[in-house]
């Protein structure tokens, strides 16, 4: 989550987030899903620039998972717990 801070208007792809964060796959896309599901980042399919290509899924934090992440970079609140499944 932390990683989508730097540029919090921008959409992500799955892949630039693994890289930056060194997060596999496997564990990366289930943790994006459910902080999709609890309203932390939106999705949406973006059409690859390269003919042929099919369409990747890219993400953003919402203006809750923007609020939350500035909180957990700035350690504003001590009684923010990070449970499982949330990627920061």
């Amino acid at each position: 989550m932390l990683a989508l801070l730097e540029r919090p208007q921008d959409w992500r792809y799955g892949y630039e987030l693994m890289e930056r964060t060194g997060i596999a796959s496997g564990t990366l896309y289930p943790m994006l899903i459910r902080l999709c599901d609890q309203g932390k980042l939106e999705a949406r399919w973006i059409a690859s620039p390269h003919e042929g290509r099919p369409p990747r899924h890219a993400y953003r934090l919402t203006p809750s998972g923007l609020a939350l992440a500035c909180a957990v970079a700035t350690n504003e609140d001590p009684s923010i717990t990070i449970g499982k499944g949330f990627a920061s």
